[in-house]
């Protein structure tokens, strides 16, 4: 039976309500807050004032993503972010984005999901550093054995690329996307650490204040 202790009375905000990790013990394994399924060509984002998924825009062509699209909570691409990308002074000010694979098709979104983390790839758009890390579903029948992008079919990777390389293109202007580079685990995990770094240095006043109040 549960307690007033251990539920939320109200829902948390996606972004800064819920953790990075469920286990604090397992640095590859994240917490996901999904935006979009495969199934989706409309463009959906959180809101970040309400914590509400929103209409960003639809798609202008029929593409869609290759893997359940979202980002992971309380991270932020900024200074630390973009100190690993070489080609881009800034970053995308977002929380960090991810992509998840799962065998069975999850066909809804505003949900959250454990998932592994295999590596990443490194997407600059007009000159800024918008990383796409890359993971497996926690626990997949399929692809829960994955450890890295390495142990990934090539295939998987490359619609990732094409897919981020050609969703804002617009018939007769230049797309200022670079997704030529990807890493492996390792990288990954210092680009989140990263990301973990810039959330702090941005928004831990937000925790500070909270904690202050209770």
């Amino acid at each position: 039976m549960y307690s007033n202790e251990t539920f939320n009375r109200w829902r948390r905000h996606p972004w800064h309500g819920l953790h990075t990790y469920r286990d604090k013990t397992q640095e590859d394994v994240v917490q996901v807050y999904i935006e979009m399924t495969p199934d989706d060509v409309v463009k959906y984002e959180l809101d970040k004032a309400s914590g509400f998924l929103m209409v960003d825009r639809p798609q202008r062509t029929t593409s869609s993503p290759p893997a359940l699209y979202g980002f992971i909570p309380r991270t932020y691409c900024a200074e630390e972010v973009a100190k690993r990308c070489p080609h881009a002074e800034i970053a995308d000010g977002d929380p960090l984005d991810i992509c998840v694979y799962s065998e069975r098709h999850i066909t809804r979104a505003d949900i959250v999901l454990n998932a592994r983390v295999v590596g990443g790839i490194q997407m600059i758009d007009g000159g800024e550093a918008d990383d796409k890390i890359v993971a497996v579903l926690a626990g997949d029948n399929i692809w829960g054995g994955v450890k890295d992008l390495s142990d990934l079919p090539e295939i998987k990777v490359e619609r990732l690329q094409h897919y981020f390389s050609t969703y804002k293109l617009v018939p007769g202007q230049e797309n200022d996307i670079k997704v030529d580079f990807v890493y492996g685990r390792e990288e990954a995990l210092k680009v989140i650490a990263a990301s973990k770094v810039d959330y702090n240095n941005h928004f831990g006043h937000l925790h500070t204040e909270a904690r202050a109040k209770e």
